[in-house]
């Protein structure tokens, strides 16, 4: 009996002693984690509108239909703190599953970017999301009427060329781009450029 006590408080010693070695790694890492993230999110934000030079966040209006799936919304100011933007974080259903994008409209009425954040869609197919050949599509797009997704070569203004073998990726991309440009035409366009 006593080496089966003395068996488990070996064990209890070297998984407390482990434990404990965890959570200090953790704590050190923790801060610099935090700023990574931080950054990442701010060069996402810089890259979807560019002529910002910083960002205020601002909380989301809860009488928008379909707000839950917008997750940040930041006003874009100049340096003499006038509104140039806003940029959205949303989360849409790709074919992988949740996929977050970043997206940027300007005052003058139109998507100034797309990029694509966190996703686990399928590589080779709707990872291709994230290119710059697919998320260009989007920059200048007027928000006056949704963008469509088509699959083929001839597009008309407010439309966007879908991924081969990637429709439903493309698809949640444009919905993405359609609800912001939904929320920004209800809510934030009465702003102005001075707000």
């Amino acid at each position: 009996m006593s080496e089966t006590w003395n068996l488990g408080l070996k064990l209890l010693i070297i998984t407390a002693v482990a434990a404990l070695a965890l959570s200090f790694t953790n704590y050190l890492t923790e801060g610099p984690i935090e700023e990574q993230r931080i950054q990442a999110n701010m060069e996402a934000r810089l890259a979807v509108l560019s002529y910002a030079k910083d960002f205020e966040e601002l909380g989301i209006d809860d009488s928008f239909t379909g707000g839950d799936y917008i997750m940040e919304l930041y006003r874009g100011i100049d340096e003499g703190n006038k509104t140039v933007g806003y940029t959205f974080k949303v989360l849409a259903k790709g074919f992988g599953g949740d996929m977050e994008v970043i997206i940027g409209i300007d005052n003058e009425g139109s998507i100034d970017g797309v990029r694509i954040g966190n996703h686990a869609e399928t590589p080779g197919l709707g990872a291709k999301a994230a290119d710059e050949e697919f998320v260009e599509q989007f920059g200048g797009k007027s928000i006056d009427k949704p963008i469509q997704v088509k699959k083929t070569e001839n597009l008309d203004d407010n439309e966007i060329q879908a991924l081969t073998g990637a429709t439903i990726t493309s698809e949640a991309v444009s919905d993405a781009v359609n609800l912001v440009m939904n929320y920004y035409n209800q809510i934030l366009s009465d702003r102005g450029a001075d707000n």
